[in-house]
């Protein structure tokens, strides 16, 4: 099958982008250029949670642009790399943006390069000439601005200092201040090649997902996050801690600054034994 009709085989029909801009906060771009993708990656970072909390709660992860819309749009929820930046693809791609999936192995501990499929970002290509650019609203703490692929020098963002450095075989290790953030393999992906990725994370007891709760995301002068009972927020540099003493002040943490109306609190399932 083409390329392009593998990527739109789920595609949701195109009355949905106006919710998923509102979602964001966002108009719709006159074009595909270059200080759109700049602006719609910032405003999702900014609305839209990175979390995992489908793992603790039971839920699928169907890598399906229709089911990843709904969940953020409809179900007013966030997710994980596969989840966001998947959703994302789907609506630049309705904005006439030019994207392609591309996997990544994120370093861990020791400088160890995780799984195949460990992460999805995407390569997007604007009308404008500029780019190409890596967008990813999937990273959690990560770069606020889209980044240029081609570029070797240092790039400047708001969350650091950016660089892409030649890695074997045609690969390019992204750096964050000097440290291996994780490994991109340029040749184009699609979203279902991601699915044995996704599941291992919801279901490893090796993966970091499956062992703990996170819903974070990026705000005007920093970021907050809810790890468990534990909600952290980080203004101008400066965090702030503070734990959470019953389910009510948990559940209306996620409200107020997440959005997300649950009637349970999310609590960490034991993983599928493997």
């Amino acid at each position: 099958m083409h390329e392009d009709a593998r990527q739109t085989a789920h595609a949701p029909t195109p009355g949905w982008v106006g919710a998923y801009l509102e979602r964001i906060g966002a108009a719709r771009p006159p074009r595909a250029d270059a200080a759109a993708l700049r602006e719609l990656q910032l405003r999702h970072l900014m609305s839209v949670p990175f979390e995992n909390l489908s793992v603790h709660l039971g839920q699928d992860v169907v890598l399906e642009d229709e089911k990843l819309v709904d969940k953020i749009v409809a179900d007013r929820r966030g997710g994980f790399c596969y989840e966001l930046n998947g959703a994302f693809a789907a609506l630049l791609r309705e904005l006439g943006f030019r994207v392609v999936p591309l996997q990544a192995q994120v370093f861990g501990d020791g400088g160890r390069l995780g799984i195949p499929y460990d992460h999805i970002a995407l390569r997007v290509e604007t009308d404008d000439g500029a780019g190409p650019w890596l967008a990813d609203v999937g990273f959690g703490d990560h770069a606020l601005h889209p980044l240029e692929l081609a570029v070797r020098t240092e790039q400047s963002d708001p969350s650091g200092t950016f660089r892409f450095r030649e890695a074997p075989q045609g690969d390019l290790d992204l750096l964050r201040d000097g440290s291996r953030q994780f490994r991109l393999d340029l040749r184009p992906r699609v979203l279902a090649d991601f699915r044995a990725g996704a599941w291992y994370h919801r279901t490893s007891p090796d993966s970091h997902f499956t062992r703990s709760l996170v819903c974070s995301r990026c705000t005007e002068d920093g970021r907050v996050t809810l790890r468990g009972r534990t909600l952290i927020t980080t203004v101008r540099g400066e965090r702030h801690t503070t734990e959470l003493r019953d389910d009510a002040e948990v559940l209306a943490a996620y409200h107020d600054h997440f959005g997300m109306a649950l009637t349970r609190p999310p609590v960490v399932r034991p993983p599928l034994t493997m």
